[in-house]
């Protein structure tokens, strides 16, 4: 069962004097043993795993899959943006 390790967010930056969004995607992670195909629901849970000497799982044994979610924006060469306000509406 995949768990979200980052939600999407928007926040703001001054670079080069300009006002500029810093787009955090939002990502899922699996974390599956790839021996016994048990998933994992944190990588708190995966290493405790890992670290029980009762269980044979080893860190090569568990193998993390990401899925990043990275929203289209609206923007390009004919674009007329003077603010970026409502970028964050687009990713919430």
């Amino acid at each position: 069962m995949p768990f979200v390790e980052t939600e999407a967010s928007v926040r703001y930056e001054i670079i080069d004097g300009k006002r500029v969004p810093v787009i955090t995607p939002k990502s899922e992670v699996t974390l599956t043993n790839t021996v016994t195909g048990k998933e994992y629901m944190s990588d708190a849970e995966a290493m405790q795993d890992v670290q029980n000497p009762n269980s044979s799982t080893q860190s090569e044994h568990i193998r993390r899959d990401v899925k990043v979610t990275v929203e289209s924006l609206p923007i390009g060469t004919a674009s007329n943006i003077s603010d970026w306000r409502e970028v964050k509406n687009l990713v919430n």
